[in-house]
């Protein structure tokens, strides 16, 4: 174990105030509700998660959440594209 932390009553200096930077606990809850699943994935696709999760330091598992949610994002903005096209063509 190291030494224990000797204190001095010795004057600390100028020193400056800043501002609160951290998120309130309301800004960090999660803003998307999550829903538990089971889903068979091929040994290929989770090994490369994983691995590439590690390389980054993260969980393969939000790393395919995260895929997934970017997917349907897109899908959600190219439908609504050719709903609008649709419509300017009638």
């Amino acid at each position: 174990m190291s030494k224990p932390i000797q204190y001095s009553n010795e004057p600390l200096g100028d020193m400056e105030l800043i501002p609160d930077f951290l998120p309130s606990p309301e800004e960090l809850a999660l803003k998307q509700k999550n829903t538990k699943i089971t889903i068979s994935l091929s040994a290929e696709s989770v090994a490369y998660f994983k691995e590439v999760a590690k390389k980054h330091h993260m969980q393969y598992q939000k790393m395919i959440r995260q895929l997934l949610d970017e997917y349907v994002a897109h899908q959600k903005g190219a439908k609504a594209r050719s709903q609008r096209t649709q419509k300017t063509r009638r």
